[in-house]
């Protein structure tokens, strides 16, 4: 449905509520600050268009938007490409590129392909996300270490080599400030979680710098004076030749935008236990790149950490967001001038901690116990955004995903096993069926046919989605389940954790070799109690009975499904793996 969530939450808008988000947009306000800065001056271009896209960008983002909490800014997942547009085609191609995703955006909102966004395996997202974090670590160096030295190469390889070529002429006050900051964003949390770590950061190393005239880099000895108001609203130049040679970077720009966007507002959907209006978030996403340009901004999606403050402080409503934008104006109009003090030693620390945050590196671990082709997709994925670029690395990863998942259909097809993912098992003539078991109350059993890879899982939360009261005891049942990937994996081990966080009991049953070992290897199996991986549905029921305190039941007659016949021996409960 395309109407912004802000129309339907304004409805009992109460006067506590606006005072929980006025207090949530402000301390998100005061977060983003550093991280608009930082993340416009690791993408070359000044550090006010970082400003101007949080504050025109957020608030388009909290207005139009299709989720409640979500805040829209400049995000590290756009370093590493306007970077690369800004060395090809500068600032001019920088704001046609994102006005062209802009309108790519809106065109994927009205066509309804917010789901289909969430198509894209996850080994591709975490490899390009792993790739960018590692690429900005890389170019955050040069002032983290005080190097005096020129601009660094765009090439990755050569950056490194450039950099241990100058290596010798670290700046002590530099590296003194940077340790300082890096030391106060990571012992700050222990001190408070409602005032950022990095504002203290901030505004510590900016006074000992001024205080102690040490001699580093700042924003104004680099940028010059940042200014205090939005500048005025204007097109950039733009002929045919331009457009065609940027349709491949807009694309991934707005490819970009829809998936950190949906990501965000899928997390922020279970911290707060709502649903987002995926098409309409990705319409909004589309208006805020179309006006942060003109407005002298750069590309602009929704922001994870930042959405996530908002909740934890208790935003429930866009008018969190709405606030955020306001503050950070307020903020530029009166104190824009001071932020030409802030020392970049201190901006590279903060933008270490965020490339150490978005590097998804346990994520990386697990998918590489996955079967081989998500290894590959991860590898290839990772490899590509590192020493090509992006645009490379996400259309190669997704192609590639295709590919290998073709081929793994192919070869489940050969045993004659393929089902439609979620069937009504209760209208086949079936023995094994649930039909003919008593269900306990209070748990519900959800059966996948079929393999449970990255396009399949999107029906399975709608599947939990669909129960309006949470159960006490979830039975996954994978009896036609032969193949399962790392999406699968991961979504499993979501619905695992957010089960476990809520007191409802999780259970697998009918679990199959490949899958076994493939939740073993990822570490699952050895998170979950060893009796709640059984081998047949009655002895889940069973279990979950235990569990519940209730008596046992008479069983009734079983059968061997034409599944175990056509595949081999069906497990019989958790076996051992090597």
């Amino acid at each position: 449905m395309l109407k912004p969530k802000l129309l339907t939450t304004l409805r009992g808008y109460s006067r506590s509520q606006f005072l929980s988000d006025s207090i949530a947009g402000v301390i998100v306000g005061v977060v983003a600050l550093p991280l608009a800065i930082a993340f416009a001056i690791a993408s070359g271009v000044s550090p006010e268009r970082g400003l101007f896209t949080a504050i025109i960008a957020g608030l388009a983002v909290s207005l139009l938007g299709g989720s409640r909490v979500q805040i829209g800014g400049p995000t590290g997942a756009f370093v590493v490409i306007v970077y690369s547009i800004v060395q090809k085609h500068g600032i001019a191609g920088l704001q046609v590129a994102t006005l062209m995703a802009g309108a790519m955006l809106i065109l994927m909102g009205l066509a309804r392909f917010g789901s289909a966004i969430k198509f894209i395996s996850y080994p591709v997202i975490v490899g390009f996300t792993s790739g960018i974090a590692l690429i900005i670590f890389s170019s955050q160096i040069k002032d983290f270490l005080g190097l005096s030295m020129g601009s660094l190469p765009p090439d990755f390889l050569e950056k490194w080599a450039t950099i241990f070529r100058h290596v010798d002429g670290i700046n002590p006050s530099a590296l003194a400030i940077s340790l300082l900051s890096l030391a106060t964003i990571l012992l700050w949390r222990h001190v408070s979680r409602r005032v950022p770590g990095s504002l203290v950061a901030l505004l510590l190393s900016t006074a000992v710098t001024q205080l102690f005239h040490l001699p580093v880099e700042t924003i104004g000895s680099r940028f010059g004076v940042i200014p205090s108001h939005l500048p005025a609203p204007t097109l950039p130049p733009m002929d045919l030749a331009m457009i065609r040679a940027l349709v491949p970077t807009a694309t991934t720009i707005a490819l970009l935008a829809g998936i950190e966007a949906l990501l965000s507002a899928v997390v922020a959907d279970g911290m707060i236990g709502g649903r987002h209006r995926s098409n309409m978030e990705l319409v909004a996403q589309g208006i805020a790149n179309l006006l942060s340009p003109i407005f002298g901004g750069i590309p602009a999606t929704g922001a994870i950490a930042r959405t996530a403050t908002n909740v934890k402080n208790g935003g429930r409503t866009p008018v969190a967001g709405i606030v955020h934008a306001l503050t950070l104006l307020l903020i530029m109009l009166c104190l824009g001038r001071w932020a030409t003090l802030i020392p970049l030693a201190c901006l590279a620390a903060i933008l270490i901690v965020v490339a150490y945050n978005m590097s998804e590196w346990h994520s990386f671990l697990m998918v590489l116990r996955c079967p081989r082709s998500d290894v590959i997709v991860l590898l290839t994925t990772f490899g590509l955004t590192v020493l090509v670029d992006l645009t490379a690395a996400i259309q190669t990863g997704v192609l590639l995903s295709v590919f290998l998942f073709m081929r793994r259909m192919a070869l489940v097809t050969n045993v004659g096993v393929i089902r439609q993912e979620f069937v009504d098992e209760e209208e086949r003539d079936d023995p094994n069926a649930i039909s003919s078991r008593a269900i306990p109350p209070g748990v519900e059993v959800y059966e996948i046919n079929g393999p449970f890879f990255f396009g399949a899982s999107s029906k399975f939360l709608e599947a939990m989605n669909e129960v309006s009261n949470a159960p006490k005891m979830r039975i996954i049942r994978m009896r036609n389940v032969l193949a399962i990937d790392a999406t699968g994996i991961h979504i499993l081990t979501e619905e695992y954790s957010n089960s476990t966080r809520h007191g409802i009991g999780f259970i697998l049953s009918d679990v199959h070799a490949q899958p076994l070992v493939a939740l073993d290897r990822a570490g699952l199996l050895s998170r979950m109690d060893a009796r709640d991986v059984t081998g047949h549905i009655d002895d889940a029921l069973d279990r979950a009975r235990e569990r519940l305190g209730l008596p046992p039941v008479p069983r009734p007659a079983r059968s061997v499904p034409t599944v175990a016949r056509e595949s081999g021996p069906q497990a019989a409960g958790p076996a051992p793996v090597a």
